[in-house]
């Protein structure tokens, strides 16, 4: 491993943060920001042994690092943090896009963009273009694994861009990654991340109806996922979510909020390309039943209260 680099990270949320610290860890010099000041002292105080700072702006973090890493919430999240106007304060004023904190700004010439975000394909195709004409590498690596596989650096990752560029951050993906792989070009990332999140919506959908079926069955539904999660009904939502849906805890996991955001933008590139997604579109409508009656904020597994609320057996939280 290439250690004692130096690479900045920007936004510390539950993926962002446990991400970090495992560069940190590995030897690396890191440079944090997030927008939420207390949130980086925290993680720095969590840190304090290894090379680390903190930054009042993405421009001051990305200054001078090597490979700059993102992994934030939504598009206008990363135009702003890439292009825009930040600061710690959310009156700070400044016009979006005048790229004054914005960490592209700051980046010299030969140094690298990571992004986590898991954003539109057509952002990432602009800021690949954005970032080329400063003489950056921009790569759009969004992530599976949620917050469990960030902490236990055992995330999956899909990338787009250029090969050159992948091969050069291979070493500081292998950190907290489980898999890597280039997809193709820019956006490509992005677009495959779609694929795992439409794959996903199809799999809680069909676990969610197979349990509300063997529970009105009256089966002992622990003991029939015992058995068919070694059969050809396996899967990682299987292992993971099985039991918890049965005891209905939602409070971990990937957000209601977050898999809409997701999936809308999976559904919009489909449209676009002349797709249709059935399950998909049906799957997201249950989760905007799900926003509607206050549960954004609960694991995607609660997709099983929406077949409830068709029931009239259940009241979603």
């Amino acid at each position: 491993m290439n250690a004692g680099r130096r690479v900045a990270f920007l936004c510390l949320g539950v993926m962002g943060a446990p991400m970090a610290g495992h560069l940190a860890r590995a030897g690396h010099s890191v440079t944090v920001y997030n927008r939420t000041r207390a949130r980086a002292e925290d993680w720095l105080a969590a840190h304090a042994s290894f090379d680390v700072s903190l930054a009042a702006t993405p421009a001051e973090a990305a200054r001078g690092a090597e490979v700059v890493f993102a992994c934030t919430g939504a598009d206008p999240d990363l135009r702003e943090i890439t292009l825009g106007r930040c600061s710690d304060t959310p009156d700070a004023g400044g016009d979006a896009g005048d790229g004054g904190e914005g960490a592209f700004g700051a980046m010299a010439a030969g140094s690298i963009f990571v992004d986590h975000t898991t954003a539109s394909a057509t952002l990432a195709r602009e800021l690949a273009v954005e970032a080329a004409a400063r003489g950056i590498g921009f790569l759009d690596a969004p992530v599976s694994g949620g917050q469990s596989g960030a902490e236990e650096g055992s995330l999956t990752i899909m990338l787009g861009g250029e090969e050159a560029t992948y091969q050069r951050v291979v070493p500081l993906l292998e950190i907290y990654a489980r898999k890597h792989s280039r997809i193709g070009p820019s956006g490509h990332g992005q677009l495959a991340k779609m694929v795992n999140q439409i794959c996903i919506a199809g799999l809680l959908e069909a676990l969610s109806e197979g349990i509300r079926f063997g529970e009105v069955a009256g089966l002992d539904m622990a003991r029939v996922i015992d058995v068919i999660s070694r059969g050809a009904a396996g899967s990682w939502q299987m292992d993971h979510r099985a039991g918890t849906m049965l005891e209905r805890r939602f409070d971990f996991g990937f957000a209601v909020d977050w898999m809409r955001k997701d999936l809308g933008m999976a559904l919009e590139e489909a449209v676009r390309r002349s797709v249709p997604l059935p399950v998909t579109e049906e799957v997201d409508r249950r989760y905007a039943r799900i926003q509607q009656r206050g549960g954004g904020r609960l694991d995607t597994s609660s997709l099983i209260l929406a077949l409830e609320d068709d029931e009239g057996a259940r009241s979603i939280p």
